[in-house]
């Protein structure tokens, strides 16, 4: 399908400013649409994009230690936080905050070296210790599985951190760093100050943006961090507005109120492909479906 991307430039009443006019509608995750924006490394973020969204976003969505086995949050992890490894547009399984990382040959250990120079939002480096934490702390779906199966996790020198494991475990880095949220790296200084409930109010990543404020049932709007290590984000501000209903998503993006819709399904959907200045991007969303009868259970 066709898309395209726009921008413009305005005069504000208080001097030049600059908007990112898009025009795209996107089903789900628009961040891997963000990762391949062409920009030079060292450009300073400039303008704002709207990002009209289909969910209510709850507090607990910006805590990598709690998500809930669906991916949803994984637009706000990507945005505030960052991982060991994780998904980006050249790989499945992309070196991040870990430049390297090996198993034993008995499979009872493996080691992450990471990367230098990586830093939080508070500019405080992204330490050995703070992996150790994060794991200990997290607490989502698959918590059970992950610790009943590691011993210890060990920091054997000021960049790598070792998960020893009890038996041998060849599911281990698919878990850790694949269906869980478990890699992802949370500051334990921060989390310590603040507290749990402190840390989803006022969260602090490793990852592009930067949390600015949240109004829950309305918007959250984050920022550039310009210390991000893998390049400096192109947008400068993203704002999420909460659009539960469909057809006020779209009026939205009509009026100019939204730059992108999320998911826009059925007669919706044409009617973009219609409009001129809106463009349709598609987006895989993987899921099972299934159909049962409970009736071939029944002899007669």
């Amino acid at each position: 399908m066709r898309s395209s991307v726009s921008a413009r430039r305005q005069r504000g009443p208080g001097g030049d400013t600059t908007r990112v006019a898009w025009r795209r509608i996107v089903p789900l995750l628009v961040l891997g649409f963000l990762f391949r924006l062409p920009a030079p490394a060292h450009a300073a973020p400039e303008g704002t994009l709207t990002i009209g969204a289909h969910v209510s976003l709850a507090p607990t969505w910006f805590d990598p230690a709690e998500a809930p086995g669906i991916v949803t949050p994984y637009m706000f992890y990507y945005l505030l936080h960052d991982a060991l490894a994780k998904a980006l547009p050249e790989a499945s399984l992309a070196p991040a905050l870990a430049e390297s990382w090996s198993a034993s040959p008995d499979g009872m250990s493996y080691d992450f070296v990471l990367r230098p120079g990586t830093k939080f939002h508070d500019n405080t480096p992204v330490t050995a210790e703070d992996v150790r934490f994060s794991f200990e702390r997290y607490l989502g779906v698959a918590q059970s599985t992950m610790k009943e199966r590691v011993a210890a996790v060990e920091i054997t020198d000021e960049r790598t951190v070792r998960f020893r494991m009890k038996t041998p475990w060849p599911d281990f880095l698919t878990y850790y760093l694949g269906t869980t949220s478990a890699g992802w790296i949370v500051p334990k200084a921060y989390v310590q100050k603040t507290g749990e409930d402190g840390f989803k109010k006022v969260p602090i990543g490793a990852g592009p943006y930067r949390y600015v404020s949240f109004t829950p049932g309305i918007e959250l709007t984050v920022e550039a961090f310009e210390g991000y290590w893998r390049k400096t984000p192109s947008v400068k501000r993203i704002v999420y507005k909460v659009i539960p209903d469909e057809t006020v998503r779209m009026v939205a993006l009509k009026r100019g109120e939204v730059d992108i819709a999320l998911s826009i399904r059925g007669e919706l959907a044409r009617a973009v492909e219609q409009t001129p200045g809106l463009s349709l991007q598609p987006t895989s969303s993987p899921g099972t479906f299934w159909m049962y009868f409970p009736d071939q259970w029944d002899q007669k």
